[in-house]
């Protein structure tokens, strides 16, 4: 039986995510950017939290943890690299580590860039990942200490998984994103369709921080910085693919 995925919309743009297990009753919290919307979203459904997974060391992903870890007693997971600027870690992870939620086990990746030391947790039996900063709904995240190399590589991994994979990250930047990737690649019209869906979909309340990943591929100029029609656009055919995603990174960072 897959997990049950529940956003849990926090602060003006975060996300928050819980997972439950239904046959143990375990439940897990991705991210605690406020413990007030995760306390009152627990309640409602009638979940006990057991563990607390953090992606990276910034405030609006972590300054709920300790609150949440006072009220319920979940263990906390993070990654090792990381700790110095976590609040205290129960478990320390590393690339390729796995955490366990009840029958199904979760894959820790290593997706710095954004900063050093991110990580985002994958599911694959209930085809989720947990992605943060990194990957994001048409972006990714803003290279603050890491190299466009180092997330390059990183989106490569996460592109690696299969399509049907539903990438759950942090914020709901996509009205700025869509505005950025229109501006870059004009001429994509799987883009265009997701962007006219847009507006339909958050009057629906869907959550827009979270996409198959096998749209993002289609539509996220980020992911598609290996297109010879991308390259062709801003002069850069033949171009090795990382340096053509480090020029549109540049780009957006000045969009």
């Amino acid at each position: 039986m897959p997990l049950v995925m529940q956003p849990v919309p926090c602060l003006s743009d975060n996300y928050a995510y819980l997972i439950h297990d239904p046959a143990t009753g375990r439940t897990a919290v991705i991210d605690v950017p406020d413990a007030v919307p995760v306390q009152a979203a627990l309640a409602e459904r009638g979940w006990s939290l057991s563990d607390i997974l953090i992606t990276h060391h910034h405030d609006d992903h972590i300054q709920g943890v300790d609150t949440l870890r006072a009220a319920t007693g979940a263990k906390v997971w993070g990654a090792a690299a990381d700790a110095h600027r976590l609040p205290a870690l129960d478990h320390a992870l590393h690339e390729g580590d796995t955490v366990t939620l009840g029958s199904e086990t979760g894959h820790v990746i290593d997706v710095s860039g954004h900063t050093v030391g991110h990580i985002a947790f994958h599911f694959p039996d209930s085809a989720l990942v947990f992605t943060a900063d990194s990957l994001m709904a048409l972006g990714c995240g803003r290279l603050f200490e890491g190299s466009a190399d180092q997330m390059w590589d990183s989106l490569t991994k996460l592109m690696a998984l299969p399509d049907d994979t539903k990438v759950c990250s942090g914020h709901d930047y996509s009205k700025g994103n869509a505005a950025f990737a229109l501006h870059v690649d004009p001429d994509n019209s799987d883009l265009q369709a997701r962007i006219a869906q847009m507006d339909d979909d958050r009057a629906a309340g869907r959550p827009m921080a979270v996409v198959p990943l096998g749209v993002e591929k289609a539509t996220n100029p980020f992911l598609r910085a290996g297109e010879g029609y991308l390259k062709a656009r801003h002069g850069m055919s033949g171009e090795e693919d990382r340096l053509v995603f480090a020029h549109l990174r540049g780009l957006k960072d000045t969009f």
